[in-house]
């Protein structure tokens, strides 16, 4: 993994260097901003295990492999730090991560933590799926080697539930994700043998990412081995390693049981205060049904934590449950029967006509009358749903005048989540089908190490149509724009209809967003989207929400 395609512990090639000159140490400017799923704005950080480090920090702007300057750092473990840095010759923000080891470790301990990171490198480099971190370079600075990979702007699984428990609907769409990883790590040789909620990164988009092949095995390569220590996460660790067998692919597949387990219920079922107490348990306990999590996901959970590997699921059937679970449940077609268009042999009449009036023509007349003036009355119903301003039934004003300067309607029950910072809020309705979202974006907002994408139509439409962020958000979209004004002021819409790029190709769901992009002062504005499906009866539903929205979305200051 060099720039001239060389092996993975070879140092990367010091031909290349930066466009221009090197800049002063600090930020670089780079990249459009993210601010949620799916969102070109604000960054958060990639998530590691540990706590973030001072700002001031003497390593910033250092310059490693002669092409990524250290920016800040996003956090620290007993080995290792992950550093933001920008890639000066390609002009993109990555993550480096940089052996840092105990002083009191030997030698060959020291040497055996640097085999340990080039094949980390390798393994995941093996792996070909948006669901894994990408591997770009190793750099061998200093005798030790730097792991240069994407930043996943996002936060952990593991940092997710300490805000609380996810719903069954969620645990699914992320275990799939995960499951999809796992899945080709096998292909390619490679058992991840860290699966855990600290390892799952949340990125935009609602991807998720697969992280942390530090302790990988890699099929073909000698196993290096530790005197008298314990490789991997106790309470997420498959009880056959723990007797010290052979592991294989079974193995991973019962962490990602311990990892929807505590997805549901915020911790694993084998956690105990101390690390022979919960080995114990992996080999001994048989944890109750989660409690939040009854029917085929429970089931499935559950089978996943048999000891015996062989009496586990298999990949197929694991994800086979959870799609089922995942599917957003289909909205009802009762409202449509009535035009069905067969006819019972022998009937004598259509299916939407009542049979008691199937051989009488006059009243089947009266009947299509009644449901003419039905028709009327609904299409008056449509063109002006409320006939005025009045909020629709079962909606309410959500004031967001501290975040947002602006006030939001949207239906009672839909869930708020506010992002990182303070910078955008999202509604989602609890079936999962749609969901609104809103930001606002200034020129003097906090975070200024990266551009904001320019509120103009043309702009977004590119970015879409390139696949989104890196070019692996969604796949396959169709994007339309159009000028339009709200409350007077110039703004664009936007609608794409895309695949997430993760999804299969075969039975993949097409979904749409469609945006309003309203420029306010002072280098200021806002965004809107709502999700939905693209097709059917509940994209129809979906526009009318974003209708709605908009009718009602009040921006102050325009």
């Amino acid at each position: 993994m060099t720039n001239d395609g060389g092996r993975a512990n070879e140092p990367t090639s010091y031909a290349l260097r930066p466009p221009q000159a090197p800049q002063p140490a600090g930020p670089p400017q780079s990249g459009p901003r993210q601010s949620g799923p799916g969102t070109p704005y604000r960054v958060p950080t990639q998530q590691v295990t540990g706590t973030p480090a001072a700002p001031a920090d003497p390593e910033t702007g250092r310059v490693i492999g002669g092409r990524y300057r250290l920016v800040s750092r996003l956090g620290h473990g007993g080995m290792g730090t992950v550093w933001r840095a920008h890639d000066e010759v390609v002009d993109r923000d990555v993550a480096v991560k940089e052996p840092r080891l105990p002083e009191h470790l030997g030698e060959r301990e020291r040497e055996n933590v640097h085999l340990r990171m080039q094949r980390e490198a390798r393994a995941a480099a093996r792996i070909d799926h948006p669901s894994v971190v990408t591997m770009h370079d190793v750099v061998m600075e200093d005798g030790k080697p730097w792991i240069v990979m994407e930043l996943v702007r996002g936060q952990s699984l593991g940092d997710r539930l300490q805000e609380g428990t996810l719903d069954v609907r969620e645990a699914a769409r992320i275990g799939l994700a995960v499951l999809g990883a796992l899945s080709a790590a096998h292909e390619a040789g490679v058992l991840h043998r860290d699966v855990k909620p600290d390892n799952v990164l949340l990125g935009r988009g609602d991807r998720v990412v697969l992280t942390d092949f530090g302790i990988a095995q890699v099929e073909g390569e000698q196993g290096l081995t530790e005197t008298g220590a314990f490789v991997g996460s106790p309470e997420y660790i498959a009880p056959e390693r723990v007797l010290g067998q052979r592991p294989g692919p079974e193995s991973d597949l019962w962490s990602l049981g311990v990892v929807l387990y505590a997805a549901v219920e915020g911790m694993s079922p084998y956690r105990r205060s101390h690390t022979p107490a919960t080995l114990q348990a992996v080999l001994s306990a048989e944890p109750q049904v989660p409690a939040r999590a009854s029917g085929a996901f429970g089931t499935l959970v559950m089978q996943l934590l048999r000891k015996d590997p062989a009496a586990r699921p298999t990949a197929a059937e694991i994800r086979s449950t959870l799609e089922a679970v995942a599917r957003p449940p289909q909205p009802s077609l009762d409202a449509t029967r009535a035009y069905g268009t067969g006819t019972a042999a022998g009937s004598g009449g259509s299916r939407w006509v009542p049979p008691v009036l199937h051989r009488n023509r006059p009243a089947q007349w009266g009947l299509l009358g009644g449901l003419l003036a039905v028709a009327l009355a609904a299409t008056a119903v449509v063109v002006d749903p409320f006939g005025g301003d009045e909020l629709p039934e079962g909606w309410k004003v959500r004031p967001e005048s501290e975040i947002l300067a602006a006030d939001v309607a949207v239906p009672e029950e839909y869930e708020r989540t506010e992002f990182d910072g303070g910078f955008a809020v999202n509604y989602r309705d609890p079936s999962g089908v749609f969901s609104v979202y809103l930001e606002r974006v200034g020129a003097g907002d906090e975070d200024t190490t990266v551009e904001v994408l320019e509120p103009r139509k043309e702009v977004w439409k590119d970015w879409y149509a390139k696949g989104g962020e890196n070019g692996r958000e969604i796949k396959d979209a169709d994007v339309g724009t159009r000028d339009v004004t709200h409350q007077g002021a110039k703004s664009f819409e936007t609608t794409v209809d895309f695949l997430f790029y993760g999804d299969s190709e075969e039975d993949a769901v097409r979904y749409r967003w469609h945006e309003l992009v309203v420029p306010g002062k002072d280098e200021v504005h806002w965004r809107l989207r709502v999700q939905m499906p693209s097709e059917g009866a509940a994209r129809q539903d979906g526009e009318q929400i974003f209708t709605n929205v908009v009718k009602h979305l009040q921006i102050q200051g325009l």
